[in-house]
């Protein structure tokens, strides 16, 4: 990325952080383009070729669309229809169903010893990424503001396994994520350690589609414990694998975005693109 798209990138950060703040205020494009020192001309149309929505709509998908009507609305969903069926979706998600395989008993005793990891870094619209799988499937996956940190993170996560920096095949499929029209994407396979009660979780989190929002409470219930709402929440913290795993797509029950692994701008940059995608 290049020093203009990190400034571009931090601009736009700033006003969706100040959006989602202030969405209540419902802050016009003068209000919003003065906070980040952009003119209202200048700040329009950079918003808009970053997050392809105007400002104005991406309020709207923030603030309405992709919360509060889905939270209030009690009739069944989308996603609960898919969820009953056995699918994975119902947008562009539908042909990225991923099946998730653990890890064997002795991976899991001896952290990834004999187990051999290839990892890179790739750029992405919402930051630098690192992007890891084994010879089963990906198997980490983090955004990278710091490569060094991030590559430690990755390697306290498999203590005893041997790592290459190589891109591969696996990794180069995942990381079509971000560009290519995802239903013509080949099925991605992860390779996942965690408990049951977290390949539960993760599991779940892959059958919210691509545009639409979820809450600790609700992923409680799916997995069929509804009273697990926390455990929920910290399962979700530990997902290894960003943005392939959406738990970006889950939010606090009173409509606000709340917590991020890798922060709650990215988190809310996040949701705002996919729902801009979800209209295109």
């Amino acid at each position: 990325m290049s020093e203009q798209e990190n400034i571009d990138y931090c601009r736009i950060a700033a006003a969706i952080d100040y959006i989602q703040t202030h969405f209540k205020q419902q802050p016009d494009l003068d209000e919003v383009a003065k906070r980040i020192h952009l003119s209202p001309f200048h700040f329009q149309r950079l918003f808009t070729e970053w997050a392809g929505v105007s400002p104005k709509k991406f309020l709207q998908y923030t603030s309405i669309q992709y919360a509060k009507n889905m939270l209030k609305d009690k009739q069944a969903t989308l996603f609960d229809a898919a969820y009953e069926t056995g699918l994975s979706g119902t947008g562009r998600l539908h042909d990225l169903f991923i099946k998730i395989e653990g890890m064997t008993p002795g991976e899991f005793k001896n952290g990834g010893e004999n187990l051999f990891i290839n990892y890179s870094y790739a750029e992405t619209p919402f930051g630098n990424i690192l992007v890891a799988s084994t010879n089963k499937g990906i198997c980490y996956m983090a955004f990278a503001d710091d490569e060094k940190e991030a590559l430690i993170n990755l390697q306290n996560h498999f203590p005893k396994a041997r790592f290459k920096q190589m891109l591969d095949i696996m990794q180069q499929n995942a990381l079509y994520i971000f560009t290519h029209d995802w239903s013509k994407l080949h099925q991605i396979k992860l390779h996942l350690k965690g408990t049951d009660f977290q390949l539960k979780v993760w599991e779940t989190l892959l059958k919210i589609p691509m545009g639409q929002l979820s809450t600790y409470g609700k992923i409680a219930a799916q997995i069929k414990n509804p009273n697990a709402s926390r455990a929920v929440g910290t399962a979700i913290g530990s997902n290894p694998v960003a943005f392939l795993i959406p738990c970006h797509r889950v939010i606090q029950s009173t409509g606000t975005f709340g917590g991020y692994m890798w922060g709650p701008v990215r988190k809310t940059a996040i949701i705002g693109w996919e729902a801009a995608q979800t209209k295109l």
